[in-house]
């Protein structure tokens, strides 16, 4: 079944995580990745464990699965030739060097329109392209400080804490995939490409602001870490059952009435002025003492049935294995075996493309390093076999 981006070619000049997660999501949707990467070492996340017994990088293989790999040294004149060759036969180009290094190879935007004006040129950095700290390098966890969130993440008397997963990363790619796709649509209108500019502070900060801003922008407050609470809502948090944690989310006032009568506390909704959500925030510490009591001498088992048969919000925390063997996840089709050429069958998270005409594929193994030059240089760009094979020996490709 052809993908919705089928017969949209990406050359995808970017590693580690960020924009790989980009080129991933264009991938699941169809369109053609043409990866390229450095010549004897290729993309760092290569290496990054836990590695295979067939000597392939797990995180690797799930960011990079169905991209086609080929490798360039691009601080050599003939391969910035390549390069541009392979810009002009494409529809995007993603990169996330940091800012200023692909002008200077020769391939910055400038240069790789008038090659391709209709290309969509889309780069990714720490900070973005420009202002006073566009120069800084970035990995995850400093957009993710330099963004505000780690600012509200963990409790309030542990230090600033990261998120678990790398999400200034993902959440610059998903950012930066939107971008592509309204853009493709842009050009579909009107014929015309353009540049796209995605900071990863920026993207932390839309999604960081949405819920604290308002604090500091209407209140004058700035906010605070408070752990699993939620700035504006009570009760919302992970309470400790007699065997774990269960997750109890009321934010109705509907919501709020059945759950004070299912706790054995009618007292705390007798009043109309203890409905509104920001009365029970002005007594958040009396209220989750309540609900703590009432969980804290049952299972979590019971405290889900209990919540469940009065149809109110609640969950248990599931760990890494139990989300694996998750009836629902299984049922999404959000597990899958990939077959990888080096590793064989490697299970990987599924896609999240459930689309009835177009829905993603994730089950396209990743590449080994340069297995795909002789199609690309061959195929795309028709190279003789004597040029690739000079083009080795030179050590360009």
């Amino acid at each position: 079944m052809a993908g919705a981006l089928s017969g949209i070619r990406v050359i995808d000049f970017t590693r580690m995580l960020a924009g790989p997660f980009c080129t991933l999501m264009l991938q699941e949707l169809g369109a053609e990745v043409v990866k390229v990467e450095f010549r004897e070492s290729g993309d760092a996340v290569r290496t990054i464990p836990p590695i295979t017994e067939g000597g392939e990088g797990y995180t690797f293989m799930v960011v990079n699965r169905g991209k086609k790999s080929i490798t360039l040294d691009l601080h050599s004149k003939d391969a910035v030739q390549i390069a541009l060759d392979l810009i002009s036969r494409s529809d995007i180009l993603v990169e996330n060097f940091a800012p200023g290094v692909m002008k200077r190879l020769g391939l910055g935007y400038d240069a790789a329109v008038k090659v391709n004006p209709r290309l969509i040129y889309t780069s990714m950095s720490g900070f973005g392209q420009d202002g006073p700290s566009a120069g800084r390098l970035a990995f995850d966890m400093v957009a993710q400080a330099m963004g505000g969130l780690m600012s509200l993440t963990g409790f309030p008397d542990s230090p600033p804490t990261k998120c678990g997963p790398s999400i200034a990363d993902m959440g610059g790619g998903l950012y930066a995939a939107v971008a592509v796709l309204a853009a493709l649509n842009h050009r579909n209108a009107t014929g015309e490409g353009q540049y796209i500019d995605i900071s990863m502070q920026d993207c932390i900060w839309a999604m960081t602001a949405v819920e604290a801003a308002g604090a500091y922008f209407v209140d004058g407050r700035v906010p605070q870490r408070i752990g699993n609470e939620y700035q504006n809502i009570v009760p919302w948090n992970a309470y400790r059952a007699r065997d774990g944690f269960v997750i109890v989310c009321i934010v109705t006032v509907g919501h709020w009435q059945k759950f004070a009568s299912l706790i054995g506390r009618p007292d705390l909704v007798e009043s109309p002025d203890s409905l509104p959500l920001v009365s029970r925030v002005q007594n958040r510490n009396r209220l989750n003492s309540a609900v703590s009591d009432w969980i804290k001498d049952k299972s979590v088992d019971q405290v889900l049935k209990l919540m469940e048969k009065a149809e109110l919000p609640a969950a248990p925390v599931l760990d890494l294995a139990q989300v694996a063997s998750d009836p629902q996840i299984a049922r999404r089709e959000m597990v899958v075996e990939v077959d990888q050429v080096l590793s064989g069958p490697v299970k990987m998270p599924g896609s999240v493309f459930k689309m009835s005409r177009t829905p993603g594929n994730p089950h396209s193994p990743s590449p080994f390093l340069g297995e795909h030059n002789a199609e690309v240089y061959s195929g795309l760009l028709g190279y003789s076999d004597e040029k690739i094979a000079e083009l080795m020996e030179k050590e360009v490709i």
